[in-house]
């Protein structure tokens, strides 16, 4: 199979300096295809990681509660890919907090944010991270408060990470889970690169989200871009569209993500090796007018 590096698949500038391809890959699912387990095989995961690096991803989204068990996605990716290519980007998130025993807990404040980066930092045996993203709670308000003195708010905890990236011990800052408003926040305080927000072809939440990112050259990075969230998902257009081409329906909807905007860079997770093969190669696939078309009315 021809890398998408081969095929001079399409390029994104992180942060202005980080050059990745537009396709990356999560590594959510490395440890258990679902989060409640079971376990993968760890010698299934590490060939799944090979295999996106050799295909030419050079963006991996990972943090350090993706695990199950002791069986974690920041462990597997440094037994498997440590010590790290050039150019390797490695980005994490920060702000749940779950315990040893898989269940979550009351979201990280500054200080145990703090400490999640110096724990992420060890896991993946890096003096610096290229990209930190903190994880917002979807019932917090403007200010980023969801309560709690030990919590607070979105400058409090943005701050703290912020303050770890004037230490030299993050490289760049980004949100998950943010609105419009929040991002503007958030960049009063430090410089942010990424958004990591839900999209994906069934479900487009917040579109003024992406359209800041847009307007700004600010990286969108969607998740749980593949999933239909438990909706019913109509067989119309999409597998005409993918009988078209000759491809499968996943690479149809990661190809139409890609054409929204430049700035959109899907990380699709899998425990498969053929289905990272798959979603890799839909960084070259290209939709033409008459294909968005079709899929611009997918309710």
């Amino acid at each position: 199979m021809t890398t998408i590096r081969e095929k001079a698949a399409p390029s994104f500038l992180l942060g202005g300096n980080l050059p990745v391809a537009r396709m990356g890959f999560g590594a959510m699912r490395l440890p258990a295809r679902e989060i409640a387990g079971p376990a993968n095989d760890p010698e299934t995961s590490a060939a799944v990681l090979r295999r996106a690096v050799e295909l030419g991803v050079n963006h991996i989204d990972t943090a350090w509660f993706y695990f199950h068990g002791g069986l974690s996605a920041n462990g597997l990716i440094r037994r498997t890919l440590h010590p790290y290519t050039e150019g390797l980007v490695l980005a994490a998130k920060v702000g749940p907090v779950r315990n040893p025993d898989g269940g979550w807990g009351a979201p990280a404040g500054p200080r145990r944010l703090a400490a999640d980066v110096h724990r992420t930092l060890r896991e993946l045996g890096r003096d610096r991270l290229d990209l930190v993203y903190l994880r917002l709670q979807p019932d917090e308000d403007a200010d980023g408060d969801a309560g709690g003195d030990d919590y607070g708010t979105l400058a409090e905890r943005f701050g703290a990470l912020a303050a770890l990236r004037e230490e030299g011990l993050i490289q760049h800052l980004g949100l998950s889970n943010t609105t419009t408003d929040q991002l503007a926040r958030a960049q009063r305080i430090a410089p942010v690169v990424a958004v990591q927000n839900l999209y994906g072809l069934f479900h487009r939440p917040d579109p003024a989200v992406l359209d800041a990112c847009t307007r700004q050259g600010i990286a969108f990075v969607p998740f749980f871009s593949l999933e239909s969230l438990g909706r019913p998902e109509p067989a119309e257009p999409l597998g005409r569209i993918a009988a078209r081409h000759g491809v499968s329906p996943a690479r149809i909807k990661l190809a139409w993500m890609m054409a929204q905007s430049p700035v959109v860079l899907p990380i699709p997770g899998t425990s498969s090796v053929s289905h990272v093969e798959d979603n890799i190669a839909a960084a070259v696939l290209h939709l033409n007018k008459d294909d968005l078309d079709e899929l611009a009315v997918v309710p």
